[in-house]
């Protein structure tokens, strides 16, 4: 069996363009028919629902300003994705559409005050009750949810997220220690990650060049781009074009 992780190119937030929104199952179905794996985003709603988005909050893609835990399913559901008639999914939708069709990676998105064993536990139990048997594989820019994880499905790849300007994007002296750890790969010894996926634009880099594991590059968005992250990983994460399979 080809490893996935390290073969087939994974489209990022499913196969979007102008008709079908990132991270709708529009895109996800379109991901799966044209043979690629594909990346998706799993959160909390409000009360508990495991929803499918990449950003904290609404306004970009829904044009509402609350934040997605500020938001109960049944309020997120009353929206629509970039003025089209996609609904933000359910995990379990998600994954009913993909129905084992193709590969997918799984990003954990990082949630203030969301345990590690909590998130963890809520998307395993959800993958056991639909009984779900396709092949999947767990990455987060939070070690410790990747390590809760890891320990809970020790079967499951599961990687951590990280690049070298990550420090840049957030002004709090906490996210910036976190941040200098992650770009330096300093949790892996705690969490001993299966891959790790890497900002290409930040690369070569030396910790990733010591890396054992398999390398992603994330975010692909050409041809030029995916010659440059291939130098120094051994697949993409893409978007905005086709590449190879």
């Amino acid at each position: 069996m080809k490893n996935f992780l390290k073969e087939l190119p994974i489209a990022h937030r499913g196969l979007h363009d102008e008709t079908k929104p990132e991270n709708s199952l529009a895109a996800y179905r379109a991901a799966a028919e044209a043979g690629y794996a594909m990346e998706t985003d799993v959160r909390f709603s409000k009360d508990g629902a495991l929803v499918i988005l990449h950003d904290d909050d609404l306004s970009r893609l829904a044009g509402d300003p609350r934040r997605v835990d500020e938001c109960t399913l049944e309020e997120l559901k009353k929206l629509r994705l970039c003025g089209s008639e996609e609904q933000i999914p359910t995990f379990a939708e998600f994954l009913e559409t993909v129905n084992g069709r193709a590969p997918l990676l799984i990003e954990i998105k990082d949630m203030p005050k969301v345990k590690g064993k909590r998130i963890a536990k809520a998307i395993a139990d959800e993958i056991d009750r639909l009984g779900y048997k396709g092949e999947y594989a767990i990455q987060s820019f939070n070690p410790f949810y990747v390590k809760a994880y890891k320990k809970l499905r020790p079967a499951v790849p599961c990687g951590i997220l990280a690049n070298r300007d990550m420090a840049n994007k957030n002004s709090r002296l906490a996210w910036k220690i976190k941040a200098r750890f992650l770009s330096r790969l300093r949790f892996n010894f705690l969490v001993k990650p299966d891959f790790i996926s890497y900002g290409f634009w930040t690369l070569p880099h030396k910790w990733v060049t010591k890396f054992k594991g398999t390398k992603l590059a994330w975010t692909v968005r050409s041809e030029a781009d995916e010659q440059r992250a291939r130098r120094d990983t051994d697949n993409i994460i893409f978007e905005n074009y086709l590449p190879k399979k």
